[in-house]
């Protein structure tokens, strides 16, 4: 009689707490790991176009695009993580709203959109300061997938990323 206690579709959706609905997530992949995004953040997914590169920026700001009127300053997620940048068919950019700003990171792939309960999401692994894990809000578990949650917020709003201001303003 215990499985009755979860109602069929519909009953429940007003429940209080994560559980009920779970949180949505973009996946995509960085190299051989795949990471996640909150949904709400997204705005589109654009195929690779090369950007116009902006003098004096670190390597991982790969410049700007214009999309449709606004100036998007490009962040190459792999680059900042240390990673290998090759350019192809399944090179995408990821245009993102964050802290009233528009930005987009360019990944490797995109993968799909997930939902994740509580029960499905576990807190970061501890690496005692050895490692910079402030930008990861999680571990994702669906079948033997592993996602890496990340708070895009925090990754994007982080003291380095203020360069997308000046970006933004040499633009």
């Amino acid at each position: 009689m215990n499985n009755m206690q979860q109602p069929g579709p519909g009953a429940g959706g007003a429940a209080p707490g994560a559980e009920a609905p779970g949180r949505e997530f973009l996946t995509f992949r960085l190299g051989a790991e795949e990471y996640g995004i909150d949904i709400l953040k997204v705005q589109e997914i654009r195929g690779w176009e090369a950007p116009t590169a902006i003098a004096n920026m670190p390597a991982f700001i790969k410049g700007v695009v214009n999309l449709r009127g606004i100036i998007v300053p490009i962040i190459d997620l792999r680059l900042k993580f240390r990673l290998d940048a090759q350019y192809d068919a399944t090179t995408v950019a990821i245009i993102l709203s964050v802290a009233k700003r528009v930005m987009g990171i360019v990944v490797d792939s995109v993968s799909d959109v997930i939902t994740l309960t509580a029960q499905q999401m576990r807190e970061p692994p501890e690496f005692a300061g050895a490692l910079d894990t402030r930008f990861i809000t999680g571990l994702g578990t669906i079948d033997d997938r592993m996602l890496i949650l990340l708070d895009i917020e925090k990754l994007m709003t982080s003291r380095d990323m203020q360069l997308m201001d000046e970006v933004s303003a040499q633009a």
